[in-house]
């Protein structure tokens, strides 16, 4: 099933937490699983393919015109990796490193070499390296629109994998505000 979900032209690959749950779950690593995973392991997609769902499709879905592409003129957002090695596991890893001690989730990747944002050196060597670059995005052409957008939600709740469900895949109906 998760082959057809991800070929399918009307699902956006894509997640949105805002950190909520920070201390619970970390589903971050997401395009360097799907990549690892379902690309160079299973071969569900195309390198190609998955590149675009990630990066084009995502920016003319929402109107960002000057991202998901390289040309000349454009934002320089790119992220260089390793096809052979890039990937992450399915499961976060904790770290105690919050104000307080406190826990956090989070998502290590492999085979990320570099990341640029608007031009800028953000990540190297497997750390974060040079300016905050980043910025809003939004749609200039239709603020305050809403789009209704078909998502896979992967439902990893601890007490799932006990009972042997490991990760299942949900299809949603989101509706997303863009300011």
């Amino acid at each position: 099933r998760m082959a057809e979900l991800l070929n399918d032209p009307s699902i956006l690959i894509g997640l949105g937490d805002g950190g909520a749950h920070v201390d619970m779950l970390c589903d971050s690593g997401y395009p360097t699983y799907l990549l690892g995973t379902w690309v160079r392991e299973r071969g569900v997609l195309s390198l190609e393919q998955a590149v675009q769902r990630m990066t084009s499709d995502p920016a003319d879905l929402f109107g960002i015109t000057d991202r998901g592409r390289l040309r000349p003129g454009l934002a320089a957002d790119v992220t260089i990796f390793d096809p052979a090695s890039i990937g992450s596991s399915n499961r976060g890893e904790r770290r105690f490193d919050l104000p307080g001690g406190g826990k956090r989730m989070v998502m290590p990747s492999r085979g990320v070499e570099y990341t640029f944002v608007n031009g800028y050196k953000t990540y190297a060597g497997g750390e974060v390296v040079g300016a905050n670059a980043g910025v809003v995005l939004r749609d200039a052409a239709r603020p305050g629109i809403q789009v209704i957008v078909r998502v896979v939600c992967w439902h990893v709740a601890d007490r799932l994998k006990l009972h042997g469900c490991g990760r299942i895949p949900v299809p949603l109906a989101v509706r997303v505000a863009i300011p």
